[in-house]
């Protein structure tokens, strides 16, 4: 019996692969045959408190890509998030300029990158929950919504690549997978 988060997860994922087959996607619609995914599993699901970062420091940020072209975001605060192998701070970033942003991006490598998924790492973009009076941001970190960019399906796409402080140890066996890692 699948459970109702199981169900959105999939939903989610079905709808993805819907837009990858119409040619919407990194590849061409008569070479996609599904993307590839890890089982949903809630224990990869996290609500965590936005550490806002002084304003001197919340200035743009570099982030190297596969191509060597810059992308500059915001780097706007980080995340404590309690992962099995013990808690781990990620860097989350916003575009340049957004100062209320509706969701974060946090690109991020684990265990995982390069064996079951793209080896220059995974992507999130994780939905701002709720602010609170004092404008703390609450942020859905979800793992099971985890992204591969689409440079992991071919050439000519420019990727941002997850920071040092973004690498994590353990493996994070959630989210999109490599295809035919099924």
């Amino acid at each position: 019996m699948t459970t109702p988060y199981a169900e959105a997860v999939l939903d989610f994922r079905r709808r993805k692969d819907e837009h990858f087959s119409s040619g919407r996607g990194p590849v061409a619609p008569e070479a996609f045959h599904g993307l590839s995914y890890f089982a949903p599993d809630p224990r990869w699901a996290f609500r965590a408190m936005l550490e806002r970062l002084p304003a001197s420091e919340a200035a743009h940020f570099t982030l190297e890509t596969n191509t060597g072209d810059p992308r500059v975001m915001d780097r706007y605060g980080t995340l404590t998030l309690p992962l099995p192998g013990g808690p781990h701070t990620l860097s989350v970033f916003v575009p340049a300029g957004e100062d209320q942003p509706q969701r974060v991006f946090i690109p991020f490598r684990d265990a995982t990158s390069g064996q079951e998924t793209y080896g220059a790492g995974r992507y999130l973009d994780a939905p701002v929950s709720a602010r609170s009076e004092g404008g703390d941001l609450l942020i859905e970190v979800d793992f099971n919504m985890a992204y591969q960019p689409y440079c992991a399906y071919g050439d000519g796409w420019t990727c941002p690549l997850p920071p040092g402080e973004n690498w994590i140890a353990q493996p994070i066996p959630a989210g999109e997978k490599l295809p035919g890692q099924d």
